[in-house]
């Protein structure tokens, strides 16, 4: 039984406690949602439970939720429409900010004329 990322630290948390960067690249890997997208182990003290798997160059993600979880998070979220998907201006933000050009085949920001180091102050 080898897991897919021994070296990698495994992160198990609720999602609401995560770090907000952390929570926008998790709505941008799941646009449509999160409950299609639970798996469903036994914990340590032999509990079934259910979460979201995400991971980063640095850490292996188990967000614990259950499918009502999952439903409510996105019902609350003003960043998914009334059928539960990531808006597409929202999308584009958090792309944008989190460096994911998959999302935004609109624009181009490989200008070469562009200053690398321009806005890097910006906060």
């Amino acid at each position: 039984m080898s897991q897919s990322s021994p070296s990698k630290p495994r992160v198990i948390k609720d999602f609401e406690k995560l770090d907000t960067d952390i929570q926008e690249q998790i709505k941008l890997e799941y646009p449509e949602g999160f409950e299609d997208n639970l798996i469903h182990f036994t914990n340590k003290e032999g509990k079934r439970v259910s979460a979201l798997p995400f991971e980063t160059e640095e850490k292996y993600y188990l967000v614990r939720m259950t499918i009502e979880e999952a439903q409510q998070i996105i019902e609350d979220d003003d960043d998914y429409d009334d059928d539960g998907n990531l808006k597409d201006d929202i999308k584009m933000e958090y792309a944008e900010k989190h460096g994911d050009d998959e999302e935004m085949d609109d624009e181009d920001d490989s200008d070469p004329y562009d200053d690398p180091d321009e806005g890097d102050d910006e906060d």
